[in-house]
């Protein structure tokens, strides 16, 4: 159900400028050695203020090597992300990247929680990412969240939203439409992400709408991969296209 919420949120590089207090951890990071970037990120705290720059960063740091990990890893790290992230609002509630990582480090700790637990956390990673967006609309990672919370929302059927309010609790409104409407606008803000494409054309494919899915998909495999998840995005991607052609050989041709 809310596991799909994978957003994993992993979330996505978006070109973050660097700020001048953690240079030579943003070079780390954006080589992807995460575990170096997240020691000398967390060097920049030992003896300072809690900076919010520095702890999203951190939080967005244990996120991308999360998802390039073992499950257990996964969980830990995780489990580190939200908290940096959780100190980063501490330390500047306006800050909309905070809100953003914080909605993040939620989501991917929501795919390892029981379906009661998973509907609150929906709840908060929602909460968050309205935050983000109320203080930068043009945040692009919140969108890209906006969108994958939605997707989720969309694959769960009629009967076990039924069930969920019986049992577990009401999940909040939206699915496939709102899912694309918030991705599109996350591609118009950061057009190079992979995972902006890649996640709409899931979507386009779960619509039944394969021209779409197909173009999107595509576009994903044309990107560079800017952080360690997209190496895996793309040999998804792949595979799609093979189904995709398979699916309609008559009508689905490849690009020259």
């Amino acid at each position: 159900m809310i596991g799909s919420l994978h957003i994993v949120l992993t979330l996505l590089v978006f070109q973050i400028p660097a700020d001048s207090s953690s240079p030579v951890a943003d070079l780390e990071f954006a080589s992807m050695n995460y575990g170096r970037a997240r020691v000398i990120y967390d060097s920049l705290l030992a003896n300072s203020k809690d900076s919010a720059i520095v702890l999203w960063k951190l939080a967005r740091a244990c996120i991308c090597e999360g998802d390039i990990s073992s499950p257990q890893k996964k969980i830990r790290l995780y489990g580190e992300a939200q908290r940096f992230a959780v100190r980063s609002v501490r330390a500047d509630s306006l800050s909309s990247d905070g809100h953003t990582w914080l909605a993040a480090s939620i989501g991917n700790i929501a795919m390892f929680e029981g379906g009661k637990k998973k509907i609150q956390l929906c709840h908060v990673i929602k909460r968050e990412i309205d935050r983000a967006l109320a203080l930068n609309p043009n945040n692009a990672l919140a969108y890209s969240i906006l969108g994958s919370f939605y997707k989720a929302l969309g694959d769960v059927t009629w009967i076990e939203r039924q069930l969920a309010a019986i049992f577990l609790g009401e999940l909040p409104d939206g699915g496939y439409d709102e899912s694309v409407i918030a991705f599109k606008r996350a591609i118009e803000l950061a057009p190079n992400v992979i995972r902006n494409h890649y996640e709409l054309g899931k979507v386009y494919m779960l619509e039944g709408k394969d021209g779409e899915a197909m173009m999107e998909i595509r576009r994903a495999l044309s990107l560079p991969i800017r952080i360690g998840m997209d190496r895996e995005m793309q040999r998804s991607a792949a595979e799609l296209i093979e189904g995709l052609k398979q699916k309609h050989p008559d009508k689905v041709k490849d690009e020259k």
